[in-house]
Order: structure tokens, then C-alpha cells, then sequence
């Protein structure tokens, strides 16, 4: 059982009381850690959720791309310019992501560090951590367009997470931060943008709807093994619309830069099949609180046909470089970027600005809360 504010005073009491002979020093920094749990108590009981847990690709990948061997980064500037510090994460944005926005408005920490960083241990990760991988998607074949982490590896790191909260807090409050914590999905875009549309033998084995179908099948799998390692709260975010994004805007030359409305229709087709696997599966597994939100795309899809009711000026072109194409090494230090992001829809060819994730987030926030907290 969680320890109460006032069993932490009463320890708190007896710890002076039996150490009052020690030595001054001694019992006073005895007293200073005792103050420091009772700090995490008290913030413990404070949360909404003991945890955020995240699972999915760079719409939400705080930097466990940082120590891969592969091309797809960001942990240089500019990127993370906005972020406290000023200092490159490995988020594909200028500043925050949704997770970060969730984590706070859930009571904990402002921003969810990713499990493969150095600077970060366990006592850091039991209120929060990030598997996602940017460039993964629910294909393997997509993760190894760009070798990045594929999703069976990210709950691979997931099981050796729970061991670690186990050894961390013991076995009982382990399954009770796994079962009451939030986890977050986001992932599904490059499995069309990298994967479907651009390399030829997914296209030679499906039809657009024949792989969307394909993705939810294995969508379904990856929720049914978490929720069968305890996992029992879990929002599913669909993927924004795509054809929006700068990158395609900039290689519709026959639309005009325009959005490109057939992979916008893919969008809205595979997020209502998601939509139904999280109705299915509600269904299908006891105690399961599953929650598809297209709330990620409806934003977007909002912000770009009345960028102004938001407050910004640009939406087909994003703030680093031309704006056109580059993302990642593209955009870099030696990038003419954009004074102001905030006016951008879009930071990079691929990834929203932290304004336009904060709205998001927003908006998203109190969906969440009325269903999890």
C-alpha cells in the first residue's frame, strides 16, 4: 500500500527521535531525505496517473533515435531551440510534444524522457518514459526503411523496463504504476508515407485498403500483448492528415502544393478502422479502457483550413530551412530558420512546431482526463 502524508511524518518523527544521540550533522541530513520522500509522496498523491508511458514514432519520440545507428535525428540544432535550455533533445520540433503537454497536465513531470537515454535511470522512469522511435511504424518493414527501433523492439524495452520497476519499487506498487498508468500510441504515418508509398514491395503485396487493414491487425496485436502485460489504460491517436504535411505539399507540383487529398482520404479511412479495433477490443478484453482519439488529426486538419483562428501565418511551408523538404540532417545549425515558430504550423517538412503540439494538446488533455484520471 502507498505510504500516507501523515505515516511519512510519524517516520519522519521517529527517525529524529532515534537518531537524536548521532551527531547534528548526521541526523540532519537523515531529516533532508526524509524531506525528499516526502516530496515524491506527496507529488505521488497529487497525479492523475502514477505514469505516462509512450509508445509510437517522432510525433512522439523524446530522443531514443540519439544512440541508434541510424540516419533519422534530431539531437542538434536547431531543433530544441524552444525547449527549456535551448538545448536539442532528439524531439523532432522546436520544443515540446504532446507527451510532454500530457505528463504536466496529468501532475507529473513537464516533459517524459526517452528509456535509451544515458542521463536518465530508473527512479526517473517510474513517473514516466518514452520507447517511441521516429521513423518506426507498425510494420516492421517500415522500421528498417531508416533502421530505427520497430515496435516489437520498443515493447521489447518496455518488459525490461517492468523488471527494473520491480527491482526499483518491489513488486506490488510495480503492477500498480503498470496497470494505473496512462499509456500513449501515436505511430502509423510512416507506414505509409515512407514505407507504402515509397518503396515498391508493400504496393506489389497489397492494395491501399488491403495494408491499411494489415497495419490494424497488427495494431491489434501490439495492444493485446500490452494489455496482457498489465497495461489497462491506453489512448490510441490515429495519424494526422497526410497529405498536408509540407513534404508532400511540396511534391504535388500537379495540385499546386496543394494538400494532397488522396492521402488525406487514407488518413480519415485508416483511423476509422482504428476507431473500430478499439471499439472490438473493448469488447474483447475484461477491463481494458481503450481510447481511440482522432483529436490529433481533427486539430490539424482544423488549424490548416483556418491557420488565423490560431494565430499563424504559414501552413504549407515549415519554419527550418526552405521549409519544402528537409527534416533532420537537413535541417541543421547551418538552416536559415524562421525567427518566430509560432507563426509555423509545421517546424520541419514532417513535424508540427511546439505551438501547434500544445494545441493539440489542449485540446486532447481533457478528453484524457475524463476518461483516465
Amino acid at each position: 500500500m502507498p505510504i500516507s502524508f501523515r505515516d511519512s511524518i510519524l517516520r519522519l518523527r521517529r527517525t529524529y527521535r532515534d537518531n537524536r544521540e548521532m551527531g547534528y550533522m548526521h541526523v540532519l541530513s537523515l531529516f533532508c531525505i526524509q524531506i525528499i520522500l516526502l516530496l515524491v509522496l506527496v507529488a505521488e498523491t497529487t497525479a492523475k496517473v502514477p505514469a505516462i508511458i509512450v509508445f509510437g514514432d517522432s510525433s512522439v519520440d523524446a530522443g531514443n533515435n540519439n544512440v541508434i545507428s541510424t540516419f533519422l535525428k534530431s539531437n542538434f540544432k536547431p531543433y530544441g531551440r524552444d525547449f527549456e535550455g535551448g538545448l536539442p533533445t532528439g524531439r523532432f520540433c522546436n520544443g515540446r510534444i504532446p507527451p510532454d503537454f500530457i505528463s504536466e497536465a496529468f501532475g507529473l513531470k513537464p516533459a517524459v524522457p526517452a528509456y535509451l537515454d544515458p542521463l536518465y535511470s530508473i527512479s526517473d522512469f517510474a513517473t514516466g518514459v518514452c520507447f517511441a522511435s521516429a521513423g518506426t511504424g507498425y510494420d516492421n518493414a517500415t522500421s528498417n526503411v531508416l533502421n530505427v527501433i520497430p515496435l516489437w523492439k520498443e515493447l521489447e524495452y518496455y518488459k525490461d523496463y517492468q523488471n527494473k520497476l520491480r527491482a526499483f519499487v518491489g513488486d506490488r506498487k510495480a503492477n500498480e504504476i503498470l496497470s494505473e498508468a496512462l499509456y500513449l500510441m501515436s505511430l502509423g504515418t510512416n507506414d505509409f508515407l515512407e514505407n507504402y508509398y515509397t518503396i515498391p514491395t508493400r504496393r506489389s503485396q497489397f492494395t491501399v485498403r488491403q495494408y491499411e487493414d494489415f497495419l490494424v491487425g497488427l495494431a491489434r496485436n501490439f495492444i493485446t500483448e500490452l494489455y496482457h502485460l498489465g497495461g489497462r489504460k491506453i489512448s490510441l491517436t490515429g495519424v494526422p492528415p497526410m497529405g498536408c504535411l509540407p513534404l508532400e505539399r511540396t511534391t504535388n507540383i500537379m495540385g499546386q502544393h496543394t494538400c494532397l487529398q488522396e492521402y488525406n482520404d487514407v488518413a480519415m479511412e485508416f483511423n476509422g478502422k482504428l476507431e473500430g479495433l478499439a471499439s472490438q477490443l473493448k469488447r474483447e478484453l475484461p477491463g481494458l479502457r481503450l481510447l481511440y482519439t482522432r483529436t490529433a488529426h481533427d486539430t490539424v486538419d482544423q488549424i490548416i483550413r483556418t491557420p488565423a483562428a490560431y494565430g499563424f501565418q504559414v501552413t504549407g511551408m515549415a519554419c527550418c530551412a526552405t521549409g519544402t523538404f528537409e527534416m533532420s540532417y537537413l535541417c541543421n545549425e547551418h538552416s536559415i530558420t524562421c525567427r518566430d515558430a509560432n507563426k509555423y504550423v509545421f517546424w520541419d517538412a514532417f513535424h508540427p512546431t511546439e505551438k501547434t503540439n500544445q494545441i493539440i494538446s489542449q485540446k486532447l488533455i481533457p478528453i484524457l482526463l475524463a476518461e483516465f484520471q
